[in-house]
Order: C-alpha cells, then sequence, then structure tokens
C-alpha cells in the first residue's frame, strides 16, 4: 500500500511578503542615510532580519531599491495631502513630512548610477510626485492663493526648496523659523499678481 503524499507546502501569505519587502525599504532608508550608499547590501538585509536571496526577489539592485524608498515616500506624502487645506499649511506640513526623503535623497544622489531603466523610473517617480500635487494646486487656485501660472513642477521646486534649508542638526524652533521664512517669500512669489 502507498503512503500518501505528503501535503505540498504552501506559500507564504502574500502578507508576509508585503512585510518583508517593507522592512528591506525601512532598512535600506536607516542604512544608506547612516553609512551612506555604498553600505553593503547584507547589511540592509540583515537589518531587516531576512536573507540577501529576499532582497534580490524583491529589488534588482541598488538602485531599483532606492526607487522604492522614494516611491513609499510619495506613497505617505499622497495619503496626507489634503487639497481643501490652506497651501501654505500645505508646503509646510510637507517640508516637515519630506524632510527626511529630501535629505537622504541628497545624501546617495551623487552615487546613484542609473542605466536608462533605472532613469526612466526616477522620471516617472518625479513625474508621479507632480501629479500628486496636482489637486492641491488646482483647489490653492481655485481658492485665489496661487496663480494661475503656477504648475506642479513649481510646487514640488518650492517644496524641494524650502525643504533644502532644515538641517537634521536643528531643534525644532529652528525648523519652524526656516519652514516660515521660506514659504513666505515662496508663497509671495506664487501668488497671483
Amino acid at each position: 500500500m502507498t503512503e500518501p503524499a505528503a501535503p505540498r507546502p504552501t506559500r507564504a501569505p502574500r502578507r508576509d511578503a508585503a512585510r518583508r519587502r517593507e522592512a528591506l525599504i525601512t532598512a535600506a532608508a536607516a542604512r544608506f542615510a547612516e553609512q551612506g550608499y555604498g553600505v553593503p547590501l547584507e547589511a540592509i538585509a540583515a537589518a531587516a532580519g531576512v536573507g540577501r536571496a529576499t532582497l534580490y526577489r524583491n529589488f534588482e539592485d541598488r538602485e531599483a531599491l532606492a526607487l522604492a524608498i522614494f516611491s513609499s515616500a510619495v506613497d505617505r506624502l499622497e495619503a496626507m495631502l489634503d487639497p481643501a487645506a490652506p497651501i501654505g499649511t500645505t508646503l509646510a506640513t510637507t517640508v516637515r513630512a519630506g524632510t527626511g526623503a529630501l535629505s537622504l535623497f541628497a545624501r546617495i544622489a551623487a552615487d546613484l548610477h542609473l542605466d536608462d531603466a533605472n532613469r526612466a523610473a526616477f522620471q516617472q517617480l518625479a513625474m508621479r510626485l507632480e501629479t500628486v500635487f496636482a489637486p492641491v494646486l488646482h483647489a490653492a487656485q481655485l481658492r485665489g492663493e496661487v496663480s494661475d501660472e503656477v504648475t506642479s513642477r513649481d510646487l514640488v521646486l518650492s517644496v524641494r526648496m524650502a525643504g533644502s534649508l532644515v538641517l537634521p542638526f536643528m531643534d525644532e524652533d529652528e525648523v519652524s523659523a526656516k519652514i516660515e521664512a521660506a514659504l513666505r517669500l515662496l508663497l509671495k512669489g506664487l501668488r497671483p499678481r
């Protein structure tokens, strides 16, 4: 008599795979910020609590991992934007929330070696960011807070300009003062004449 076949191993739930992917993105962002873009990928995998094979199953290369970090930041930004909020409030909130991503991008940008595919992916991410800001811009224009000549790209540039003034060693009062001063100047330039 033959024995029944052993049950086939079931696939890990997608939830677990998503958690591992998110752990890799979080670990990579932390390691890139602490040690630079050249940190060994094994250190990122270890910090995420996974093996190197899991890292490579999720991300083809270091650049794809960097892209995922910034894509996650855009996802978080999109979830928090409220077109009904005054544009000054939205920009201040965005600068505060995006400071970490902006400083991380500045830290690794010089070391990014992009092939054509990754370059196109980063350009698509930049366009997505502009799309995310489009409803905010449109609502602000309808309220008369921003000139009709201003584009989503201008708004993203404004956030990047203001965010570049916020440095990691600043205390909360300094951060608030820098953001307030930058936005006062930027908003004056964005308003209709």
